[in-house]
């Protein structure tokens, strides 16, 4: 498919320049930037007053947990999990996942999403959905043995079915990752198992890492080390580990993994909602680590708006620091395009020939978005996931003119309403 784009606003390139120029896309790629472009193409795009952006890349979620939104909230994270979350996630069967999953990817379709990473269980229904749905995403089995070798015999198990799956599918838009859950769930054992498999595939891991004080605090006490340090100390860190949170970070961590190249996962509306705490951006930043962005599962966030955590997660180090410089507009884009990009090795998450014709279109033409003085700090401080018109995911147009052309949104919100109902 050939697909002109005219006339629009563009955030180009690694330093999110903003031109008015026309793009072509040719197959799955960005062919040619331009101004006044004479080409024929099968479909042609008027983008007068509108921003055309990369897409965003929602580094750290769990799609299917849509299902659990709005359960059970204004809680702490293990009342949150052991009272609420863990026993409905009980009840839930493979068609749950399939329709949590299906409302997920909608969402963030919607909202400009173009690629996710994501950790769960009956993840088969998952990469059922992408599939379906024409976006781009990593997908991983979250992996829990709790030091039981009969339960980490069945993780890996599960793991490698799905990392099966995933190859037979052969989709150049859907990638396996390893997923161990996090360290306080996971025994050393399980933790070098995943290192040692994902040297001889090739393939990445995603964990989650400090997100609370109580986590790392446990983690002491059971191995005399932080969680960062007992990683490092089992071999396990690399620069194919994505890890969600970061938030409880010594400095000592903060130099190990900038130095082994891992990157560290935002996610500042869970992290405020359930009062984990704050990232210490700045020193990430300053140590040189690479910060993408996540919105979390809807259950802890409650939306999947990649928009609407641009701007919570620049407002949240401001007033945490009470320093307005930090966290700055330009920066917290980069964490929701490009870095996310870079931390999958994935040749995204900005506009430039030759790049993944991964692309959203923002229709400007909004009182909220009026008048239009900069474009990147209307899009972090202004804009909302409502904003995005046009959502194009390997070189295909996903979503046109708000409408998302590839699932059916009404049957899509009936059919979680009727399992919901159930369910509670």
């Amino acid at each position: 498919m050939s697909i002109l784009i005219k006339n629009g606003r563009i955030i180009y390139g690694e330093n999110l320049d903003i031109i008015n120029a026309d793009i072509y896309i040719e197959g799955n790629r960005i062919a040619k930037v331009g101004k006044g472009l004479k080409l024929s193409a099968e479909y042609v795009i008027d983008a007068n007053g509108k921003v055309i952006s990369p897409g965003f890349i929602n580094a750290h979620t769990h799609s299917p947990m849509t299902i659990l939104r709005g359960l059970a909230d204004d809680l702490p994270l293990m009342e949150w999990l052991q009272k609420y979350v863990w026993p409905v996630e009980k009840k839930l069967t493979s068609k749950h996942i399939y329709w949590g999953a299906l409302l997920g990817i909608l969402e963030m379709i919607k909202g400009g999403t173009t690629t996710f990473v994501d950790m769960y269980f009956h993840m088969e229904e998952v990469a059922k959905v992408v599939e379906k749905a024409g976006i781009r995403a990593y997908l991983s089995y979250g992996m829990v043995d709790l030091g039981d070798e009969e339960k980490r015999n069945v993780e890996i198990k599960e793991t490698l079915r799905l990392l099966e799956f995933i190859n037979k599918l052969d989709s150049p838009r859907i990638e396996f990752l390893f997923g161990p859950h996090a360290p306080y769930t996971c025994s050393p054992e399980l933790l070098k198992w995943v290192r040692e498999k994902a040297n001889e595939t090739g393939k990445m891991i995603t964990i989650h890492l400090n997100e609370t004080k109580s986590e790392v605090q446990d983690i002491k006490e059971k191995y005399g080390m932080t969680p960062v340090e007992f990683l490092d100390e089992l071999g396990f860190l690399g620069d194919d580990i994505i890890a969600a949170h970061g938030v409880w970070l010594s400095d000592r961590e903060i130099e190990i993994l900038a130095k082994k190249g891992v990157t560290i996962v935002h996610n500042p509306a869970s992290n405020m909602k359930l009062a984990s705490g704050v990232m210490p951006i700045e020193k990430l930043l300053k140590a040189g680590v690479n910060i993408a962005l996540g919105t979390d599962g809807a259950a802890s966030n409650n939306s999947l708006d990649m928009v609407e955590e641009m701007k919570l997660a620049a407002l949240v180090h401001k007033v945490h620091t009470l320093n307005p410089t930090i966290a700055d507009a330009e920066s917290i884009f980069k964490m929701a395009t490009q870095n996310g990009a870079r931390a999958l090795r994935l040749n995204a998450g900005l506009i430039k020939e030759g790049a993944l014709a991964d692309i959203v279109i923002l229709d400007f033409n909004k009182p909220h978005l009026r008048p239009i003085t900069n474009v990147i700090s209307h899009m972090v401080y202004s804009a909302n996931g409502n904003d995005v018109e046009t959502v194009i995911i390997d070189g295909k147009i996903i979503m046109l003119d708000g409408e998302v052309l590839t699932v059916d949104e009404e049957e899509i919100i009936n059919k979680v309403q009727e399992i919901v109902d159930k369910l509670h």
